[in-house]
């Protein structure tokens, strides 16, 4: 199948990854960005079926399962046309039944085990829009090789990009990081100094860093991060379709990312 000026892109988990992906969408406003964060808490505010149960299972702490993340993925484009599913095809929609995996006088909204939701269909189930305003980057959602691979099942990626940035650089950045608690104020000792050290500009109040915010806290976060995008970004360069690029800040990112896009697709 042809996908023609259609671009489904991922940035995977790193540092600058909101920044670059917004000056994607400025220079390319054909692009829209599906974030599986803003879908999971717009179906809570609006009390959709899956939005309730996902609320239910986040007030007792639990994680919301793979199968809602989807689900809500696979609505926001079929709702936009840009999943389009074959004559004879069952659209699914939040409130689906099914005879897959549950007893078909189940719903969604009254299932007892989330985990366990009705599967969507697969990409052979689907027609993919050409248009290039159906081109989308897709904001946090896989984070791991077996999200990745449920999410080969519903549709095609065709770009992911790995930012990657050295780790001293990532340290500095963060480690020197300075805030002043009542205002939140933030300052870095590297690039945007206060005035007095360790005082803030305007109120001379002392400054904080937070806990988080420690270097040794931060290379156990890093490492934690290595192991575990290792096997995603294995799976998506077995695809063919990942792509690195490395640079010590965001504005040094940039222009690598816009002439490796306009090098693929034209844009």
């Amino acid at each position: 199948m042809s996908f023609g000026n259609a671009r489904r892109m991922l940035m995977c988990e790193g540092v600058g990854k909101g920044t670059q992906s917004d000056r994607l969408l400025k220079r390319y406003p054909q692009l829209s960005s599906i974030s599986s964060g803003d879908l999971l808490r717009d179906n809570v505010r609006q009390k959709t079926p899956l939005g309730i149960q996902a609320d239910s299972i986040m007030r007792t702490g639990g994680l919301v399962p793979d199968t809602m993340i989807l689900r809500l993925i696979h609505n926001a484009l079929t709702t936009r046309g840009w999943l389009v599913p074959v004559s004879g095809a069952e659209t699914l929609t939040l409130s689906s039944t099914s005879t897959t995996g549950l007893d078909p006088s189940q719903s969604l909204s009254h299932s007892s085990n989330p985990s366990s939701l009705p599967p969507l269909h697969t990409r052979h189930d689907y027609n993919y829009s050409d248009s290039p305003s159906a081109s989308f980057i897709l904001d946090g959602f896989p984070r791991t090789s077996d999200q990745a691979a449920q999410l080969a099942q519903l549709l095609p990626i065709n770009m992911v990009i790995h930012i990657h940035t050295p780790t001293p650089i990532v340290l500095d950045r963060i480690c020197n990081r300075w805030i002043h608690p009542a205002s939140g104020r933030i300052y870095n000792t590297t690039f945007n100094a206060p005035k007095v050290d360790r005082k803030d500009d305007l109120t001379g109040e002392a400054l904080i860093q937070r806990d988080d915010d420690k270097p040794e806290v931060w290379k156990e976060r890093l490492r934690g991060f290595e192991e575990k995008s290792q096997p995603l970004l294995a799976h998506y360069e077995k695809e063919g379709v990942l792509w690195k690029v490395e640079g010590d800040s965001s504005d040094e990112i940039t222009p690598k990312i816009f002439e490796e896009f306009q090098r693929r697709f034209g844009a």
